[in-house]
């Protein structure tokens, strides 16, 4: 591969931007887990050498590389995630009560003038499992005198803000597994009023407090799939901020484009690759790859998209940037020691959104690295630009 420098001068307004970050602790409430220290290194010179095997490189298209140096930083670091001041996750800032209704297997006999709306709301089923269970398609079409087969199970009717992570926890159930059985899909997003079938705890019963919190443990498909707040049938997602210093409230939804820009994927950093994608030695999979680098060191979008989250809420991860960039793909950035970029903001391929560090369980000062397609994780070296 050849070489291209990280250090090309970055453009005057985000200059001024990230010299505006104060390096103080994380406001509190942002993110679910205790922040992650890391060393307080030296600051790395302009001549420092670099190491050259086993190195991925950035390609050689640099007209919207927006990289800022690690010595334009003012100040030292604090030894934790430093992040812009952000509203708690959707997740944190609309808890969800547990009161989900329990039916059991049933048939209903459709009466003149009925809609499946109307016998959803008799019957206290979901929409989606009524229509699987009798083999209806979209526009749910049904007529009198049909029989219908009602499922039965624990329903719960979701509120407007309700993310699929809040209503995992206040049951203590896998959120993939509330996916499954509701045959969910892409974007993933709830709606206000819609009814979803909650499974059985493992080990049946209704757990305490105490253990729906040790049962649920948030990673980043969760996040894909159960962060977004539920829409009112009146309201429309969001549109992409352009610059962090607006704030979207927790309650807004965020979309990811309708497809993935031309041009593909970039390197978010040049370093070594200390650890591919899979199985590890040890047994462990790995659903990305690790890149060795200087602390501080600007990581960049690997393509256009919009920041579907920003914090430190998956403890392993520590500081930790995700970006949807549409036609199902993802980008996940994790090990920050700082996070430049807020949920809801569009970002452009190569743009600096976070300073590399070695947060969350990192061997070293790293930048942990994936993409997926959809909800699969896929080999991000498969995706980058080669020699």
């Amino acid at each position: 591969m050849r070489r291209a420098s990280l250090f090309a001068v970055a453009t005057v307004p985000l200059l001024g931007l990230v010299a505006c970050i104060p390096q103080v602790e994380r406001p509190a409430g942002y993110g679910t887990a205790p922040a992650q220290r890391y060393r307080d290194p030296p600051p790395r010179r302009d001549d420092q050498p670099r190491r050259d095997d086993d190195r991925p490189r950035q390609d050689d298209n640099r007209s919207r590389r927006d990289d800022t140096p690690p010595q334009d930083i003012p100040g030292r670091d604090t030894g934790e995630v430093a992040a812009l001041p952000a509203p708690r996750p959707a997740w944190e800032a609309r808890p969800v009560s547990a009161d989900a209704k329990t039916i059991p297997d049933s048939t209903y006999l459709v009466r003149p003038g009925d809609t499946l709306a109307r016998v959803v709301d008799r019957s206290g089923a979901s929409m989606e499992a009524i229509a699987r269970a009798n083999d209806l398609e979209s526009p749910y079409t049904i007529r009198a005198g049909q029989r219908l087969t009602i499922p039965g199970g624990r329903y719960h009717q979701v509120r407007r803000g309700e993310t699929g992570i809040a209503i995992a926890r206040a049951y203590g159930v896998e959120w993939s597994r509330i996916v499954a059985v509701n045959a969910l899909v892409e974007p993933y997003v709830l709606r206000a009023d819609q009814r979803i079938q909650i499974p059985d705890a493992p080990g049946g019963g209704r757990p305490s407090a105490s253990e729906r919190a040790q049962a649920f443990k948030l990673d980043i498909d969760d996040i894909l799939t159960g962060g977004e707040p539920a829409l009112a049938s009146n309201q429309a997602p969001a549109r992409p901020i352009a610059t962090p210093r607006r704030v979207l409230p927790s309650n807004a939804v965020v979309t990811a484009p309708a497809r993935l820009a031309s041009g593909g994927f970039l390197w978010p950093v040049d370093g070594k690759l200390v650890k591919r994608f899979g199985p590890g030695a040890s047994g462990e999979r790995n659903d990305g790859i690790k890149i060795a680098v200087p602390m501080s060191t600007p990581i960049h979008a690997a393509a256009d998209g919009v920041v579907a989250y920003v914090g430190d809420g998956i403890a392993a991860l520590g500081g930790l940037v995700i970006v949807k960039h549409g036609g199902g793909w993802t980008s996940v950035y994790g090990h920050a020691s700082k996070l430049l970029v807020q949920r809801g903001q569009s970002v452009k391929r190569g743009q600096t959104i976070a300073l590399s560090g070695d947060t969350g369980f990192a061997d070293r000062p790293e930048l942990h690295f994936e993409l997926r397609k959809g909800r699969t994780p896929v080999d991000p070296t498969s995706q980058l630009p080669r020699s």
